[in-house]
């Protein structure tokens, strides 16, 4: 089945930041480093117009660093800052806090020039959904700000939130583009929770999941479930089925082996992994 999900608030939220993004004076845009082409929002460039802009990857405690590197070097070369960080472990918020105030101080010198006051900065936080922005919030307001959850749709609507006198910031709902045209696309963010699970077909993305594994980290997931033979799909997740406990009445539980592959992957158990390939 094709996945696509675009559901109304997303349309709507759209609409809104291209309402506002004259009050803007900085973009964060917010990627998922496991998927860092994957995760970035094609519809970005035409809702933000010329603003200068910081690329955030998070996750950097679940992805491949090896690629991480290769795929930061790929967007700076295209003009990008890229500040790749880990919200959770060791949230180094000094990166994000020195790139706004040189934008402070260019701003704040032309706006001396003008004869106008001193103001603090504007910041747009956007991005797919689930991919770390309230947790990023919550971390530079240093309380919690903004419901955190590790499913799609916490965020329901823009919200201005005041960091500190330098900096407030414009948080936004997650939102996708209205059609996947590449399905390696749409099943990488449904395994990494990008797309609202009720939607999906779990064995599809788990049998995605379970596939990729095998082919770009097969020790990782062969010393997880104990694989020994990976020449069939059916034998693997009988294996799988079996290492986890997932049999009812002698048969494999194919719906627990499914949502716990997809647990798996999603909380780091399945090692450090990043999906999209260098280009």
């Amino acid at each position: 089945m094709a996945i696509n999900w675009y559901p109304g608030h997303m349309a709507k939220t759209k609409r809104e930041i291209k309402e506002k993004i004259d009050l803007i004076d900085i973009v964060f845009e917010i990627i998922d480093a496991r998927i860092p082409k994957s995760s970035k929002n094609i519809d970005v460039d035409s809702l933000i117009k010329n603003k200068p802009r910081v690329l955030i990857m998070t996750k950097l405690d679940l992805c491949d660093e090896f690629k991480t590197k290769k795929w930061i070097k790929y967007y700076e070369e295209k003009g990008y800052k890229v500040i790749a960080i880990d919200l959770i472990n060791h949230p180094n918020l000094n990166l994000i806090y020195n790139e706004t105030s040189k934008l402070q101080n260019e701003l704040n010198n032309k706006r001396r020039e003008k004869g106008l006051k001193e103001r603090r900065i504007r910041a747009l936080i956007l991005g797919i959904p689930n991919v770390g922005k309230s947790t990023l919030i919550n971390r530079l307001v240093g309380r919690k700000a903004t419901n955190v959850g590790n499913k799609p749709g916490i965020t329901k609507q823009l919200e201005w939130i005041r960091i500190n006198n330098e900096l407030e910031l414009l948080d936004t709902p997650g939102i996708l583009w209205p059609k996947f045209e590449d399905q390696e696309v749409a099943l990488n963010l449904a395994a990494m929770t990008a797309i609202k699970e009720e939607i999906l077909d779990i064995e599809e993305v788990a049998i995605y999941i379970i596939n990729t594994m095998l082919k770009l980290y097969p020790d990782n997931i062969k010393n997880r479930y104990n694989l020994t033979d990976t020449s069939d799909i059916v034998i693997v997740l009988d294996q799988i089925g079996k290492k986890i406990g997932a049999i009812r009445n002698k048969e494999t539980d194919y719906d627990k082996v499914y949502t716990t592959v997809l647990k798996d992957l999603r909380e780091g158990y399945l090692g450090k992994v990043t999906f999209d390939e260098y280009l």
